[in-house]
């Protein structure tokens, strides 16, 4: 029998800048976040898609992978998600096969629906429609990305058709394909207690990718529904593809990372996402029961639930809490915010990555420390 595999560590980025600091000072610090968690071993990094907030300011996640590229060698890379309501099929197909290309296969991909309202607008996307836009597209890319020429889809939301001008000769009219095939790993994310995103990727084979914002009674239910879905389907689901998201800050005491987590910009993103949510429908996505009033959803009842800030000790024993409410998990992605104090986030940074993890994979039985070895 095989020894079970450490659980892996990875980072996300939405990201969460204040609109006070200068974007090109956002960039070049996500830059150097990305630098640094290839530097502490982080197996994967993801950054987020928003075209109209001042707060998460990255328009196209792909342009800063692109420039993360040349200062990388090992780390993968992947937009979350690429919102396929707002794009075109074809041109997502394209772009990401090259920048496949250009990673040399270090690109993961999560598709996913941008669910900003302003985003929305201005693409015209219907917010009621865009899970079905998301299968479409999906469909579509696939498609595009392992069939040749002729090309046609004629969809409810997409229709488009690559035939007359196809010419073998001269080689025009043919898609790229990825550089990893038949594609990229692909994950959908899960937000949502019986998640449809959840059911299409268990049915799929598609990696399941359970939100930070979301409790940890949703996460479990993530993957029940995921598994279930896979079987449903005569797939076999395997834990290693399932990522966690999560919100950690360490320090040296517990006094001090509670402190500093209540207010920097990890407790300043939640309390701006809960103000997002009364403008639309409620808190409930951060709900561990859905009869909580949203007036309780407030920062004191999320340190207790997304929200683990503390001594490696005391978060320790709370990712243990989690895994044994979840199951076993491939994948522990941290969540990271703007640098407003650089130096403590750069120190709980590699206090998750040097001492959390390590302990957290010798207490679940799946260390793997051969003599010598350095991660």
């Amino acid at each position: 029998m095989s020894r079970p595999q450490p659980v892996r560590f990875g980072m996300f980025i939405m990201p969460f800048h204040p609109p006070t600091k200068p974007l090109a000072q956002s960039y070049d610090e996500d830059l150097e976040l990305i630098v640094r968690a290839e530097e502490l071993g982080f197996d994967e990094f993801w950054i987020g898609e928003h075209h109209t907030m001042r707060y998460e300011p990255i328009v196209m996640p792909e342009l800063l992978i692109a420039r993360a590229l040349g200062n990388t060698s090992r780390i993968r890379l992947g937009p979350a998600p690429v919102c396929l309501n707002q794009h075109h099929p074809a041109h997502v197909a394209g772009r990401m096969a090259m920048l496949d290309h250009m990673s040399r296969g270090r690109l993961n991909l999560c598709f996913g629906n941008g669910s900003v309202t302003a985003d929305q607008e201005l693409f015209g996307a219907v917010p009621k429609e865009g899970g079905a836009m998301v299968l479409e597209s999906m469909d579509a890319i696939l498609k595009l990305w392992t069939t040749d020429p002729p090309y046609e889809h004629q969809g409810k939301y997409w229709q488009f058709r690559l035939k007359d001008t196809v010419d073998s000769e001269t080689q025009i009219g043919f898609m790229h394909k990825p550089y990893q095939l038949p594609h990229p790993p692909i994950s959908l994310p899960g937000t949502s207690l019986n998640s449809c995103s959840m059911k299409i990727a268990g049915q799929r084979g598609f990696q399941p990718f359970s939100h930070c914002l979301v409790a940890g009674n949703v996460v479990a239910d993530n993957w029940r529904t995921y598994a279930e879905a896979a079987h449903q389907a005569g797939r076999v689901p395997q834990p290693r593809d399932w990522k966690v998201a999560r919100s950690i800050f360490l320090a040296d005491t517990t006094e001090e990372a509670v402190r500093l987590a209540r207010t920097n910009s990890l407790g300043q993103n939640y309390q701006y996402i809960g103000r997002l949510f009364d403008k639309g429908l409620g808190r409930r996505v951060y709900k561990r029961d859905q009869a909580m009033p949203d007036s309780e959803c407030q920062l004191d009842y999320l340190m207790t639930e997304q929200i683990m800030a503390g001594s490696v000790e005391s978060v320790l024993e709370r990712l243990l809490a989690l895994y044994e409410e979840t199951g076993p998990f491939g994948t522990l992605v941290l969540m990271s915010y703007d640098w407003d104090d650089k130096r403590a986030w750069l120190r709980s940074m590699e206090l998750f990555a040097k001492e959390l993890m390590p302990a957290f994979n010798r207490a679940i039985g799946t260390a793997v420390e051969p003599a010598g070895a350095v991660r």
